[in-house]
Order: structure tokens, then sequence, then C-alpha cells
């Protein structure tokens, strides 16, 4: 009966995705519903640490992920005002040893193809676009998503894997609009020639400066550099992919050390986002409906971990439908209580993170510093065990060993 119907899923970014190819390697079907009028990603680079390979393994792509990915052999912090090196993670054999698997980077927009080429390759995943879902119904007997032209589509269950504005959150939990924080993105790729040569680095890297970071590392085959560059500047209102000037953007910049702030004059097509999240909540299933990824517990990007959540989640979910043959109620309970804790963690730590390593000024910062270039590479694993190592509290994602 439960696969009479398909699993009806709002939103075709990589968590909708995911979600997909996750129930369909259980045997369930599913309709992709995406509002926009064509599959894509917005964005540039995402950083993926081994709890995103782990994920990637089990739901079928890992090949094809670790195809397109770029391995780099550090995650590197500096001092954005004094142009010092604060402290180097090395991602070498023993970072995968440990972990089970790499550190990469990828551009979004090939990580998503890498999705959506599985979903057209899978006979029970379909995809539809200028499909934006607005509002559901449900009984007994499944759901019915409500679609902006007023059209109905009926399913066994709901995902609303529909991102930080999901409709489906606003009609489940109805806790209003996220969390604008202040924190100002802007982000631009660049040609890897137009790199400053001494800062052509195989590295994540990140310049820490008062209520201000840059982020730099390459992609695509080392065809491109992605720039990322956030400044706390207490915007007022969400923005997202506006264009803005060269100018605009050096404007926050201008008490950093040229060294760093030289990446910034090497960007150009600079898009602007005012960054939002949200609290954790317990609340993110109801009957036959349930939220995964943004949807669920949107974070900011200060730990790297908004696709990686997201793809866990989805390997949980399917896991979970499974364990409960088809009782969509009983499962998207049991994948709540295995999440919710872990993605808790990830929206908090993110605005730790975001406030005390990368936006300290003065006496703060020579304290991070302190304490950061006194860690072992062992001491830096250590801190990251509950991340990669496969906790147990991921629903399954365990590393591979």
């Amino acid at each position: 009966m439960a696969r009479d119907k398909p699993v009806l899923i709002a939103g075709g970014g990589i968590g909708g995705l995911a979600a997909a190819i996750g129930l369909a390697q259980k045997g369930y079907r599913s309709l992709v519903l995406e509002k926009a009028p064509q599959l894509g990603e917005i964005g540039a680079g995402i950083q993926l640490g081994p709890n995103a390979f782990h994920a990637f393994d089990q739901l079928g792509v890992g090949d094809a992920a670790r195809r397109m990915a770029v391995y780099i052999d550090a995650l590197v912090l500096m001092d954005a005002i004094s142009a010092d090196e604060i402290a180097r993670i090395p991602l070498d054999e023993p970072f995968r040893q440990r972990f089970g698997n790499p550190y990469a980077v990828v551009h979004r927009g090939e990580l998503h193809g890498v999705f959506l080429k599985a979903c057209l390759a899978h006979p029970l995943v379909e995809l539809r676009t200028s499909s934006a879902v607005t509002g559901f119904t449900q009984d007994e007997s499944g759901v019915i998503a409500v679609l902006a032209d007023s059209s109905m589509v009926d399913g066994a269950a709901l995902i609303g894997a529909d991102g930080l504005w999901s409709a489906i959150r606003r009609q489940l939990v109805g806790d209003g609009a996220p969390r604008v924080t202040g924190h100002t993105t802007y982000r631009s790729v660049i040609p890897t020639h137009d790199m400053p040569d001494d800062l052509r680095w195989n590295a994540a890297t990140l310049w820490a400066g008062p209520k201000c970071h840059i982020v730099h590392y390459p992609l695509s085959g080392w065809k491109t550099f992605n720039l990322v560059v956030t400044y706390h500047n207490d915007a007022p209102e969400p923005v997202a992919g506006k264009p803005v000037s060269k100018e605009h953007v050096t404007s926050g910049f201008a008490h950093v050390h040229p060294r760093a702030r030289q990446i910034i004059d090497r960007g150009h097509d600079w898009k602007m986002w005012v960054l939002c999240d949200r609290d954790p909540i317990l609340k993110w299933a109801e009957d036959h409906v349930v939220l995964l990824g943004d949807a669920a517990h949107p974070t900011l990007q200060y730990m790297a971990q908004g696709a990686c959540m997201a793809m866990e989640d989805a390997v949980c979910l399917a896991h979970e439908v499974e364990g409960a043959s088809g009782d969509f109620s009983r499962a998207f309970e049991a994948y709540r209580m295995k999440r919710v804790n872990r993605t808790a963690r990830i929206q908090i730590q993110s605005r730790l993170v975001g406030d005390h390593i990368y936006h300290p000024a003065d006496g703060h910062a020579a304290l991070r510093n302190t304490i950061m270039r006194s860690m072992s590479a062992g001491d830096f694993y250590d801190s990251l065990q509950w991340l990669y190592g496969g906790s147990g509290l991921d629903g399954g994602v365990g590393a591979v060993r």
C-alpha cells in the first residue's frame, strides 16, 4: 500500500535529490517538485568533510563524487591583521585513516549534477520543475501537496526539502521568518591565473579578522578559485544573490592586511548574501510530513556542513523508511530522533565558530591564536571526531573502515 503512491519531495536541491536517491535504493518511488523552471544550484564552492563521503557511498554516488572533487592538502587559518599563519590542519593520509574518507572541495553545481544524473537514471525517481509546493493536506491515506498554480499532487508522504524559507515548515511549525544574523557574505569565482601567485595554495584557507573573514580554495580541477568574504556589518534584511560592485565589497575590509585584501581585488562579478539561520527545534514531523536539510535545521556556513547535513538526513531517512516497512509516521519520528541532536549541535556550534574563531578582535583574537597554535594535528583530529568519525548520532552514516 505504501508504495502505490510516490513520496513527494518539495525541493530539487542537493537535499531533495539525495532523499529521492536514498528512497529509490530502498524501492520507494518519489516525485521531486521543484519551483524553479529548471533544476540546478546557485552559488559556487562548498567544502566536503569525510562525513559527506560517508553519505555519498551510502547513496550510491561515491565514485562520481570522488571524480569531480578537488582534494586539498590542508585547512589553513591565517590572521587577517598580521598575515601570520595561526594553524594548519593536514588532510593527508593520517587524516584519511583516522576518519575513513578524505576532505575535498567542489563546485556546488557540479555536486548537484552528480545527484541529478543519478536521479535521471533511476526509474523510481520522477522530477517535475515549475512546481512550487505552497502547502499540504493529509489524512490516514497520505498527503496532497498544493502547488502555486492551485493544482494538487497526491502522494504517500511529503518531505519538505525546500530550504531556509520552506513553505512546508511554515505550515508544519509556523515559527515565522528566519533569524537575520547581520553577517553579509560576498562570493566570486576567478580563473586560477588571476589568483596571486603566492596565495595559489592547495588548501582551504581562511583569513580571520575583526568582524570579517576571507576564504579561498581551488575548484573544478584547479581551473578556478572560489572566493568567499564575509563581513559582520549588521545588515538588517535578508538578501540572496544580489550583484554588487567590487568597491562595495572592499569597503568592509579596509582594516585587514594588504596581502589578504588583494584577494578581493582579484574578484569580479561579486554577489551578496545576508546570512540567516534558525534556532534548533524539536518538531520536524507530523504524521506523513517531515522536514529535511535547511528546512529542518538551517545553519550558518562556518562549519561547512549545510550540504553535508542534508545528505546525512537523506541517508538516515531512507534507512528509517525501510526499517518501518513504509509506515511513514513511525519512520519520520525515528529519523527525527536520530538527527535532531546532531544537527542542533551543528547549528549552535556554527554560530560559536563565527563569533569566537573567525571574527574576534584584540585580546579575544590573541587568545584564539595562542590556543590554536598550541594544538597538534592529533588535537585537531580529536576535536573533529564527533563530526567526521561516524558517531552514531547521524543515523547510521558511519565511517568506512
